[in-house]
């Protein structure tokens, strides 16, 4: 788990390097600002910008909480402190709110168009380094489920794996007797002979990878048929355009890199009063 502390400590001294040359020189006395939006979107980040107010040592109160919508021109947060604390720690502010709102928003966009299809939205760990926490965080409030944190939450068996692999079904059995007792084990498949293997091996989750539709409804039709406790995921190549479409399919969840890394920052601004 991220300590929110030394990550935003962090933050501030990328930021300030050997300190803040305004610092010394700054007015004295207190001043108060608003952080106003000027892009419509979900905001995020707020759990990590009180731990830098704490941290800074400035008054920050929010109007608005992780996962509310927001409008251009909507002022955010009133702020008060000294002029070269406020100054020194806006701009590590603003990146954290504007980083983690763009992918709050993006989950969300996911979100609203499944809504009502009972499809489970996962993130992928295709986040930056050293983000990851964070990343996922912001997906959460967007509306998305965290995949795997790491690659010690779940066992997955993708096709660079599988070329490693002699025997799969030994291999499960070996897994088995390794892994924790309550740990799952998912298997990507890249055709419906795949997926019929890795059913009759005993895998907890299929991930139906870059599969077309049709293709995926098949597993699926064989899933429920034959294996209904296996859980199917459609992955690969999911966007905006065709997201509600795996719905129809039979699959229980789908995932996609693009909640992180195609999210585009939303715009604010710091503005003293």
């Amino acid at each position: 788990m991220i300590d929110l502390k030394k990550f935003v400590k962090n933050a501030i001294l990328e930021d300030n390097g050997r300190g803040d040359l305004f610092f010394d020189i700054a007015p004295k006395g207190k001043f108060s600002a608003k952080v106003i939006a000027k892009s419509d979107g979900i905001l995020a980040g707020v759990k990590y910008v009180k731990v830098l107010s704490r941290v800074e040592k400035f008054e920050c109160k929010f109007l608005k909480q992780d996962g509310d919508a927001i409008k251009k021109g909507d002022v955010l947060a009133t702020l008060k402190g000294k002029a070269s604390v406020l100054l020194s720690s806006e701009r590590t502010f603003l990146n954290l709110l504007q980083h983690a709102s763009g992918i709050a928003t993006m989950a969300n966009k996911y979100a609203k168009i499944l809504e009502g299809t009972g499809l489970i939205l996962l993130d992928t760990r295709k986040t930056r380094p050293g983000l990851r926490s964070f990343e996922k965080y912001a997906s959460r409030v967007g509306g998305a489920i965290n995949h795997r944190l790491g690659l010690d939450d779940l066992l997955m068996l993708k096709d660079t794996h599988l070329r490693t692999i002699d025997n799969l079904e030994e291999f499960i059995k070996k897994a088995r007797k390794r892994i924790s007792w309550v740990t799952k084990i998912e298997i990507e498949c890249e055709s419906l002979a795949q997926a019929k293997e890795a059913m009759r091996v005993k895998c907890d989750i299929i991930m139906c990878d870059n599969m077309s539709l049709d293709e995926i409804a098949e597993v699926a039709k064989y899933r429920k048929e034959n294996y209904p406790n296996v859980c199917l995921e459609a992955s690969g190549n999911i966007d905006l355009n065709n997201a509600k479409d795996y719905a129809k399919t039979g699959v229980d969840a789908i995932s996609s890199g693009s909640i992180i890394h195609q999210a585009t920052w939303l715009d604010f601004s710091m503005r003293f009063d």
